[in-house]
């Protein structure tokens, strides 16, 4: 049973949620369908019935009028006389006298039902009088116009053959509307069914991705609401295939940068465990202290690489940081942090006061990674060029540029993908995700990166930030 509350509403919902989409929208059809026949019906039958009505009283009137003009007005002419001089047999006719005396036509079994309307036509008061009158439980419709002084013409006639006619259409608008209320049930239910065709085939999907992983896109028809749905479904499962094989390639990659370091670590600890073992030969001093420190290069290589794993996973997070920050001073606690890891490299700065909204963190990482790329490409004690430049009102760049051998033309495009390295850098130290990092802050800021040759003969790195100059700064 559904609970009731005072307005009903939770009654309606709960009787509702047994129903499908399909039938709802049916059952909705055919409640509309059916209030409009209840309103139409009742329009139709008070319209009908009021026109049947006045020109039946019309009718009368005109031959009341006509009688009170003719002979039948003489009582004496009257008694003789029988009804179907009017035209109708079912007519009863009266001269009504002020003094309440009626004489009726010859074949009349009883004189029309009379009253006080019809003695006050008689009398002079009113012009002539209307009414619906019972007599010997046969409804009339009775009529009194004046018929001389002191005289009033009463003709009644019988409303059976019109209540006949009423009652037939009140019973035939019913069941026309009943039928119309099951076609538009029906025609609801049709519709319902075609409408949510793509819906059907939305839920297929679903349920088949659920179940196989498979993100197939659905066929569209049509330019509807229901296709505009399809199509961003399909938008989402490109963007799903897409987010799953960046997943298997980030995997793929890992676990190849991984297995390097881990088969050499674990070829040293094997090494020196079976040195240790009791009978075996004594590794020399210096092949321990050899192989102790690969151990712990090794470690922090993995160590690094795993911490840019994380903040590469941090990166693709859909957070954001939406706080003013001041990239100058991340830059220059960026700047400080690599001169004091790049050795005898001479870093010079050139920069302007810039601000925009996202992550400070974030951004002194990104800074901080193309500031180590670039003292690790350059030779002991070269020079890494650091500059801010302002394209327009709202975008500066952050340009790396270093004295090292450059960038291949071929390896442009790839610098800043994750665990890419030129054939000239395999047996470089590093993760291959440092760049990557770069270009994921920058996307996730709003901005780009791209590389080029530095006029200096090295590489150049550039990083485009959305942001704005600081009010009141007059510098060019």
């Amino acid at each position: 049973m559904p609970r009731l509350r005072s307005d009903g509403s939770v009654a309606r919902i709960e009787v509702l949620d047994n129903f499908s989409l399909r039938s709802r929208i049916a059952i909705l059809a055919a409640l509309v369908a059916a209030l409009v026949v209840v309103l139409v019906s009742v329009a139709a039958f008070i319209t009908v019935r009021l026109n049947v009505m006045q020109s039946l009283d019309a009718n009368l009137l005109q031959r009341a009028q006509a009688a009170a003009q003719s002979e039948l007005a003489n009582p004496t002419l009257l008694a003789t006389l029988p009804t179907e001089v009017l035209g109708a047999g079912d007519i009863r006719l009266a001269l009504l006298h002020a003094d309440g005396r009626a004489s009726s036509a010859q074949r009349q079994a009883s004189a029309p039902p009379l009253d006080e309307q019809e003695l006050e036509v008689a009398v002079g008061l009113e012009t002539y009088s209307v009414r619906t009158a019972e007599l010997d439980r046969v409804q009339y419709r009775v009529v009194a116009v004046g018929a001389g002084p002191g005289r009033a013409l009463v003709i009644a006639q019988k409303l059976g053959p019109t209540q006949q006619m009423l009652t037939g259409l009140g019973v035939a608008l019913p069941v026309v509307g009943a039928i119309g209320v099951v076609l538009a049930g029906l025609a609801g239910m049709a519709v319902a069914r075609a409408g949510l065709r793509p819906v059907d085939r939305l839920t297929a999907a679903a349920e088949r991705i659920a179940v196989t992983g498979d993100l197939r896109q659905i066929p569209v028809d049509g330019s509807d609401e229901l296709a505009r749905l399809t199509r961003s479904f399909n938008e989402m499962l490109d963007a799903l295939a897409a987010s799953q094989d960046q997943q298997r390639r980030l995997v793929a990659d890992a676990g190849h940068e991984l297995r390097t370091p881990l088969t050499s670590m674990r070829t040293n600890l094997e090494l020196l465990a079976a040195a240790s073992r009791p009978g075996a030969p004594a590794l020399p001093e210096s092949d321990r202290a050899e192989i102790l420190d690969d151990v712990q290069a090794q470690v922090a290589e993995l160590s690094t690489l795993v911490g840019d794993l994380v903040e590469l996973a941090r990166e693709d997070a859909p957070q954001r940081v939406h706080e003013p920050v001041e990239l100058t001073d991340v830059v220059l606690r960026a700047l400080e942090r690599a001169r004091r890891r790049a050795g005898d490299v001479v870093f010079e700065p050139e920069l302007v006061p810039w601000v925009l909204m996202g992550d400070s963190t974030a951004l002194e990482r990104a800074v901080l990674n193309l500031l180590d790329n670039a003292a690790k490409w350059s030779p002991p004690q070269g020079r890494v060029r650091l500059r801010m430049r302002q394209l327009d009102d709202w975008s500066v760049v952050l340009e790396v540029a270093d004295s090292g051998p450059g960038i291949a033309e071929a390896d442009l495009p790839h610098v800043f993908d994750r665990f890419y390295r030129a054939d000239t850098s395999r047996t470089m130290p590093g993760s291959g995700l440092g760049l990557a990092i770069v270009r994921q802050v920058a996307l996730r800021h709003g901005g780009a990166v791209w590389a080029d040759r530095a006029p200096e003969g090295g590489a150049l790195l550039v990083m485009r930030l959305p942001g704005r100059r600081p009010a009141g700064y007059e510098g060019d």
